[in-house]
C-alpha cells in the first residue's frame, strides 16, 4: 500500500507542474508582442508561418475571390494518425512553400456540406476545391476505402496532388 501512495504523489506532482508550465506559458506571450497569437492558433501546428482561414465560408470567399484553389485538411487534435501527419507536413518545406499559393483551411470538425465528406468522414482527409467552388473529387490518395486519406508516408503524392491541383486551374481558367 506504501508503495501506491508513492505513485499517486508522484502522479500529482507531474500534474501540478504541467499545469504550472502552462500558466507560465500563457503569461509570457501575452507580455511579448513579437508573435501575433492568431495564425498560430489556426494553423493548429499544420504551418505556423502560413495563412489560415478560420471558416469554410471565409475559405471559399478567399478561394473564388483570389482564384487560389483551396485546400481542406480534417483532422482530430487526439487522433495519432493525423498527428503523423500533421508532423510531416509541417516539416516538410515544399509543400510548406507550395502551400502558400493555395488558400487553406483545416478543421476538427465536419461541416454540413456533403461535398466534404464524398466517401465519409474520416480523419485525416485531404481535399481540393477549385475557384469555381467546384470539389475535386478526383484528386484522390493511395487508399479505395479510404480516397482522401493520406498516411505520412504518402507525402510525396500529397505534394504531387497539390501541384496537380494548381496544375488543374491554369488548364481550365
Amino acid at each position: 500500500a506504501m508503495e501506491k501512495s508513492y505513485v499517486s504523489v508522484f502522479l500529482l506532482l507531474i500534474v501540478i507542474s504541467c499545469a504550472l508550465a502552462k500558466d507560465t506559458g500563457k503569461k509570457d506571450s501575452k507580455d511579448t508582442t513579437a508573435k501575433p497569437k492568431l495564425p498560430q492558433t489556426l494553423s493548429r501546428g499544420w504551418g505556423d508561418q502560413l495563412i489560415w482561414t478560420q471558416t469554410y465560408e471565409e475559405a471559399l470567399f478567399r478561394s473564388k475571390h483570389s482564384q487560389k484553389p483551396l485546400m481542406i485538411i480534417h483532422h482530430l487534435e487526439d487522433c495519432p494518425h493525423s498527428q503523423a501527419l500533421k508532423k510531416v507536413f509541417a516539416e516538410h518545406k515544399d509543400i510548406q512553400k507550395l502551400a502558400e499559393k493555395f488558400i487553406l483551411l483545416n478543421l476538427v470538425y465536419e461541416t454540413t456540406d456533403k461535398n466534404l465528406a464524398p466517401d465519409g468522414q474520416y480523419v485525416p482527409r485531404i481535399l481540393f476545391i477549385d475557384p469555381s467552388l467546384t470539389v475535386r473529387a478526383d484528386i484522390t490518395g493511395r487508399y479505395s476505402n479510404r480516397l482522401y486519406a493520406y498516411e505520412p508516408s504518402d507525402i510525396s503524392l500529397l505534394y504531387s496532388n497539390m501541384q496537380k491541383a494548381l496544375k488543374l486551374l491554369k488548364t481550365e481558367l
